[in-house]
């Protein structure tokens, strides 16, 4: 995934899409800059995440409720917050918390992505696959200031449903969006809205930074695999499926991070300090594994793998249009 578009097939070919590939002249590419990356990320981003919200909180209801009966099974979660409690305040509740995050950091993440894309191939001349890896994880980090305090916000509405849900009661009871922002700030402290920082980082960084690593290794070898003569048509098989591939594969390795992220941020402060995870991510980790075995670890990782999976591909997907429209639009 890159703001450097190939113009001839064999760049294409011959690289995992970096801004400057080292086979070619620099001038057979098409070099976005930067505020177009940051605008096509995050016009993916928001419509990707928009699309697959309800699935979303579909796997934090499994994660944050493991002991309700009704939510182990992905499509019987689905069918029954759907059933009782309705799209907007059920398998949407959450959403305008998770705009308030989803473009501004999806801007930021795709951004420094590609800032530490173009230094390290381009200038410093590093491995594509660290490169990929590092600018994927790095670019994660800088955005987290932003799309933290909004997972706290997502994950708890998601977690309650309707106010004074009479389905299911999570600990919390937010009237709306701007209530839950009051409430948490004022009973809780600002730094209640980065509760489960560290964890969300842990979760969040590997993820990043395999899903792009796997995206542009994918894609190169899609791209050499189906087109079999130079060619600059734009492939949206190939831009679909690598998407999906990527965001499947990093969501799944990173299920058990998910897991002890969403509990973090969920818990209600009235647990004992028995029941309560902590900051530390091998303890919780090890806590959960005890009491609820492999099984507890990867709670929700079906409704995890179809949501990466999917948000992935058509957030990417999104990515290289946004891109290429505005590039037109220059010319």
């Amino acid at each position: 995934m890159s703001c450097t578009i190939p113009t001839h097939f064999e760049d294409v070919a011959s690289s995992t899409i970096s801004p400057i590939d080292h086979n070619s002249p620099e001038d057979d590419l098409i070099r976005h800059p930067i505020w177009h990356c940051m605008l096509a990320g995050g016009f993916g981003g928001a419509i990707g995440d928009s699309v697959m919200h309800s699935l979303d909180t579909v796997k934090t209801r499994q994660q944050g409720a493991p002991h309700v009966v009704q939510y182990r099974n992905m499509i019987n979660a689905y069918k029954t917050i759907l059933v009782k409690e309705g799209v907007i305040r059920g398998l949407y509740g959450g959403y305008g918390a998770a705009m308030l995050g989803s473009f501004p950091s999806a801007a930021l993440f795709f951004g420094t992505y590609e800032t530490m894309k173009r230094v390290m191939i381009g200038e410093l001349g590093i491995n594509d696959t660290v490169t990929h890896l590092t600018a994927g994880f790095m670019g994660d980090f800088v955005s987290s200031i932003v799309y933290v305090p909004s997972e706290v916000l997502k994950t708890r509405l998601q977690l309650q449903g309707q106010f004074n849900n009479p389905h299911f009661h999570s600990g919390y009871n937010y009237r709306s969006l701007v209530d839950a922002i009051g409430t948490i700030i004022r009973q809780e402290g600002v730094s209640a809205l980065f509760y489960g920082y560290k964890a969300t980082l842990v979760r969040d960084l590997p993820f990043s930074a395999l899903q792009f690593a796997f995206y542009e290794k994918f894609r190169d070898l899609a791209i050499r695999y189906r087109t079999g003569v130079p060619t600059e048509e734009f492939d949206y098989n190939v831009e679909l499926s690598t998407g999906a591939a990527a965001g499947g594969l990093a969501g799944i390795l990173t299920t058990p991070l998910d897991v002890i992220k969403t509990r973090v941020q969920t818990q209600s402060p009235d647990l004992s300090s028995r029941d309560h995870l902590n900051n530390s991510i091998l303890a919780s980790l090890r806590k959960v594994f005890q009491t609820e075995g492999i099984v507890g670890l990867f709670s929700g990782v079906g409704p995890r793998f179809v949501w990466t999976s999917v948000q992935s591909s058509i957030m990417l997907l999104l990515y290289q249009m946004a891109l290429r429209q505005m590039n037109d639009w220059k010319h």
